[in-house]
């Protein structure tokens, strides 16, 4: 009895450090006023964007009517339209819903693939390691949005192969990260208690290691997060991402490149949601740097 009301003692005491720790970071997060800036800036545009089906019809993004082209900004057309009678406004929210949502998709599978490859390098070693990390080493050789223009070429375009793209491009950089984070705790006692009780490697790695290394991680995914809204925007304006007439910022851009001169707006108003977005997702991530470091001051 008294083991199991030890052990049961234990894990109150480690839920309430838990807690605790979590409380530290929201408090430390929340005194940054530039990431909690960011924080409501992208808040507001995902719910504007996930939210768009329920207040503004279709049917504006895609209805031409050359009689109302190039109208400027007013109240009939919040952001005027395009060179086909388009509302411009429409076109925007609704592209946001593939500039941002695929970009956190993107992230998120480059994640899970590289918290796989990257624990088992850095927890195996030797052979696994090498072999994994030669592998990413050749991705990275080539720049992220070259590599996703020769995917995107191979595989053709669509939206589906342009995730595919912009997640095998992410891929290296997560691995290395989670790698160099696992690599200083394979020596850790708790390591070895674990390994020591019968756990599995599975498990250690899951249960124990990565836990402690998603500091690192989560600071990496949301600096990933603005590089990959921008490489979205650079290869729809390249005209190898989204294809027309499926709204996306960069393809907005791309598609009324030749207007820009004389209707600048038609460049500057995408253009500045595309700035928003990224600049929105630093200063978060840089918050969240200072909220997970240890050595920073309550």
């Amino acid at each position: 009895m008294n083991a199991e009301t030890n052990a049961a003692s234990l894990r109150k005491e480690g839920k309430k450090r838990k807690k605790g720790q979590i409380h530290m970071i929201v408090l430390r997060f929340r005194k940054n006023k530039l990431a909690m800036i960011g924080l409501f800036v992208l808040v507001i545009l995902m719910v504007t964007c996930l939210s768009a089906p329920l207040w503004l019809n279709y049917r504006l993004v895609t209805r031409q009517k050359i009689v109302d082209a190039y109208q400027a900004p007013s109240s009939a057309h919040l952001f005027g339209t395009d060179q086909f009678g388009r509302d411009l406004f429409a076109r925007i929210i609704y592209g946001g819903q593939i500039s941002l949502f695929a970009g956190l998709i993107t992230v998120f599978i480059a994640f899970l693939l590289g918290v796989a490859l990257g624990g088992a390098a850095g927890y195996f070693g030797g052979t696994v390691d090498n072999v994994i990390m030669r592998f990413c080493d050749i991705l990275m050789s080539v720049p992220g949005v070259l590599l996703s223009m020769c995917i995107v070429a191979a595989l053709g375009q669509g939206l589906v192969k342009m995730l595919i793209a912009l997640s095998v491009a992410q891929i290296p950089r997560q691995a290395r990260t989670v790698r160099a984070a696992v690599m200083t705790l394979r020596g850790q006692e708790f390591v070895e208690a674990a390994r020591s009780c019968g756990s599995s490697n599975t498990r250690i790695l899951l249960r124990h290691m990565l836990p402690n290394v998603l500091g690192p991680i989560i600071i990496g995914v949301m600096q990933g997060l603005g590089g990959t809204i921008l490489s979205i925007a650079s290869l729809g304006f390249l005209g190898i991402g989204i294809a027309p007439p499926t709204p996306e910022w960069g393809t907005i851009i791309s598609e009324n490149q030749n207007s820009l001169m004389y209707y600048p707006y038609l460049g500057i108003i995408p253009g500045l949601f595309i700035v928003v977005a990224v600049l929105s997702l630093n200063f978060i991530g840089d918050g969240l740097r200072d909220a997970l470091d240890p050595k920073q001051k309550n």
